[in-house]
């Protein structure tokens, strides 16, 4: 049973993070610099796609695009939640970072056991207390969230879009 839950969630996760680089890949090099809600709201995707599968919950968590940390109530016009990048990195920096944690997904679904499938994921901050795989589906919506904004935007800015991937093709 585990083998058939971790290939459906991997093919199903796999699809969701290949919707959001296919939207990344998508937007116009000469919107990049200019409308900057389609960078933040990618940033934010990519660095909470890594942040949850980094196990245990955030003691490891290191981004290879560095972010500050916003003061409270503090945000920079544009940005998403608290998490701040530190500078506006390029197109390719976030598609390189997308595939360092597609391969990172990866390894986490195909590590799971019956064992570790309900290991606890508990933020240190006593914000979130998930199961890992609860938190792999948490984590597999947020990314479909973010890919389905980011193809708003694409139909808004240049009235295309990203058709939609039903299973990720590799492994």
């Amino acid at each position: 049973m585990i083998a058939a839950l971790k290939e459906s969630l991997w093919k199903q996760f796999g699809a969701s993070i290949d919707m959001l680089r296919n939207a990344i890949s998508l937007w116009p090099e000469e919107h990049w610099n200019t409308k900057r809600k389609f960078f933040y709201n990618a940033y934010h995707c990519l660095v909470f796609l890594d942040y949850y599968l980094t196990y245990p919950a955030s003691q490891n968590f290191s981004s290879p695009l560095s972010f500050t940390l916003a003061e409270e109530g503090v945000l920079i016009e544009d940005a998403i939640d608290d998490v701040i990048p530190d500078r506006l990195y390029s197109k390719q920096e976030l598609l390189d970072y997308l595939l360092l944690s597609r391969e990172k997904c990866h390894r986490v679904i195909s590590a799971l056991t019956e064992d570790t499938i309900s290991d606890r994921w508990i933020e240190p901050s006593g914000g979130m207390n998930y199961s890992v795989l609860e938190l792999l589906l948490y984590n597999m919506r947020h990314v479909q969230h973010h890919a389905a904004q980011l193809n708003m935007m694409l139909r808004q800015e240049i009235n295309n879009a990203p058709k939609w991937v039903g299973r990720t093709k590799d492994p």
